[in-house]
């Protein structure tokens, strides 16, 4: 496992669970928003095994779960075998992903491994591309479907990014079945962005007025949205 860094205590990551959080180097998106850059690349600052296991060991009885994030923690090929041994230690798992390895996924649900899931549907299908800088809409949906067939409770994130209107978040709200929980984030600048998006990042952004102003409608569509 290559584990970029540790948030050590988090009451909000794993719904009901005081929780840590380790974030995975490597992504196969590329988001224009993303706050956490510096993880995209398997290369770059790592933490050593030893710390890790030493931390988690530590904290056993004084957290409940473990979330492991990213950077994207399904490229990482022991990563069935890293939570097989975190739960030794009596942890839950909850597991954040951009849905773009549902083999992956699939095989985690088949080991049990999972207590919790969140996944991210970060556009529509046609908007994918110029918000991730890749096509995965499709691999996103497959990856809800394992999760809706193996029972791990999961819900979808989507971060509301500058130019992202109303109406297209009505879209991408529309775009799949009603979910048991659908979490809108707000935008931050982050501290880390490619030059040539600055133009986008500085567009305007959708507020939680706004969406509580729309809201009626937003709810027809995903009755379970958490907006706050």
């Amino acid at each position: 496992m290559i584990i970029g860094g540790i948030q050590k205590t988090s009451t909000i990551d794993f719904p009901g669970v005081l929780s840590c959080v380790l974030f995975c180097r490597g992504c196969d998106l590329n988001c224009f928003y993303c706050h956490n850059r510096d993880l995209i690349y398997t290369f770059g600052k790592s933490l050593d095994d030893e710390s890790v296991w030493s931390f988690l060991k530590k904290r056993k009885g004084l957290l409940d779960g473990v979330v492991i994030s990213g950077g994207e923690p399904t490229l990482q090929k022991d990563l069935g075998e890293f939570i097989s041994e975190i739960k030794k230690l009596d942890y839950k798992i909850k597991l954040d992903t951009n849905g773009q390895n549902p083999k992956k996924v699939k095989e985690l649900c088949d080991g049990n491994l999972l207590d919790y899931s969140a996944i991210d549907i970060k556009a529509t299908l046609f908007e994918y591309p110029t918000v991730c800088g890749s096509d995965g809409f499709l691999k996103a949906t497959e990856t809800v479907d394992i999760l809706d067939e193996s029972k791990v409770p999961y819900e979808i994130r989507t971060t509301l990014y500058p130019g992202l209107t109303i109406e297209g978040l009505e879209h991408i709200l529309s775009s799949m079945p009603i979910m048991p929980r659908w979490r809108l984030n707000y935008f931050r600048m982050p501290e880390k962005y490619l030059e040539h998006d600055e133009e986008i990042l500085r567009e305007d952004a959708l507020t939680q007025l706004e969406v509580e102003k729309y809201l009626p409608d937003l709810l027809k569509l995903q009755p379970n949205l958490i907006y706050e």
